[in-house]
């Protein structure tokens, strides 16, 4: 019987375990959302939580106490440049465990594990596509205009100056290849 023995043994044994939760955790903590089964999201979820709760306080001591857990000393810099800050005030709660359908191959249950300003992290990155795209729109009123155009026959006018055709250019020689293995063609 099992009677209280907490966690998940998850089918490993405590070295495969903890190297498991450690590169999950990593995972997490890089790209901010990671699916995989809920078991597992479930396990590393109090983790993860430790590790940005560290980078809250942001002192040298709890810098030093995750880059002893996370594998990445740049996720590290991460936590404490950036996902601490923005979770200054909450007071716990980073994570966000969402189950999704079953796995295909074997029917274990899946969930996503995210931090719970994901969704305004993607939100940011529209914009800056949207930003993007207005810089697209202005360069069609510029195509559309015609100032391209006149840019182009000025440039093709140039090239006329210095005495290059078309033709010239785009001729090129046969190359002859000759054989340097130094012996006789043999068959294999």
């Amino acid at each position: 019987m099992r009677h209280r023995k907490a966690g998940r043994h998850l089918g490993r044994d405590s070295a495969h375990r903890k190297a498991l939760y450690r590169n999950l955790v990593t995972d997490l903590l890089r790209y901010e959302r990671i699916t995989t089964t809920d078991a597992k999201a479930r396990e590393i979820r109090p983790i993860a939580e430790k590790m940005i709760t560290l980078g809250r306080r942001g002192d040298l001591h709890a810098r030093r106490q995750a880059l002893s857990y996370i594998y990445d000393r740049y996720v590290v810099d991460n936590i404490f440049n950036n996902i601490g800050p923005r979770m200054a005030d909450r007071p716990g709660g980073y994570l966000r465990i969402t189950r999704l359908e079953s796995r295909k191959g074997d029917g274990a249950r899946m969930a996503v594990i995210e931090t719970v300003d994901y969704q305004e992290t993607v939100d940011v990155a529209d914009e800056a596509l949207a930003a993007s795209g207005a810089e697209v729109e202005e360069a069609e009123a510029v195509l559309e205009s015609g100032e391209i155009e006149a840019e182009v026959e000025e440039s093709e006018g140039q090239s006329a100056e210095s005495g290059l055709e078309p033709e010239d250019t785009e001729e090129v020689g046969e190359l002859e290849v000759e054989d340097t293995s130094g012996g006789e063609d043999e068959e294999r």
